[in-house]
Order: C-alpha cells, then sequence, then structure tokens
C-alpha cells in the first residue's frame, strides 16, 4: 500500500490539484493533529482508510479518535475503503448525536 505523500509547499513547481487530495480534521481529531487541512498526494489505489492510518502514523495521538471517526468523501459519508479519485476531499469527523 503507498501511503500519501504531505504537501509541503515549498516545490519550485505547484502541484497539479487534480493530483492532490484534500484531508480534513474537525474537532478532538484536529487538535489530537494540531491541523485541520492538509493536502495528500493521491497514489494509485489510495483509499479513506489508508489516508487515515498515515495521519496516525504522523500523529499518533490521533489512534485514540480511530473507532469513532466517521469518514465523507465529496460532502458524503462513505465506508473507510471508498478508493479515492484525484481532486477529492475526505473529511474525518467526529462522532454525533442528536436531540
Amino acid at each position: 500500500m503507498n501511503a500519501p505523500a504531505p504537501s509541503s509547499g515549498s516545490s519550485s513547481a505547484p502541484a497539479d490539484a487534480e493530483d492532490r487530495i484534500t484531508v480534513l480534521l474537525f474537532a478532538a481529531a484536529r487538535e489530537a493533529a494540531g491541523l485541520g487541512r492538509i493536502e495528500v498526494e493521491r497514489t494509485p489505489g489510495l483509499t479513506a482508510a489508508a489516508v487515515w492510518e498515515e495521519l496516525v502514523r504522523r500523529h499518533p495521538a490521533l489512534a485514540a479518535h480511530s473507532a469513532t471517526v466517521s469518514v465523507a468523501v465529496n460532502h458524503r459519508f462513505r465506508p473507510r475503503d471508498t478508493p479515492l479519485d484525484p481532486g477529492d476531499e475526505v473529511a474525518f469527523l467526529p462522532p454525533v448525536s442528536g436531540g
């Protein structure tokens, strides 16, 4: 499995947005990672689960949220094994309760 490469923003040639995935973190996951948005390079076969696993590797405090975060791809809830396409936006969302 190929891990997504982080976007440093310092490359001399701008990265094509079509080759990237935008990742959004919210609530406790955002606090645990210390960031709310990151762009990663899309590799063939990349899934939302692989993106989360890489984020946990880089930010171990996220592991505590692995069982409770939901995944949305392009504003729609999706299973973690959803394959990602170039330009997709993946959001890792906290549990929600209603009432």
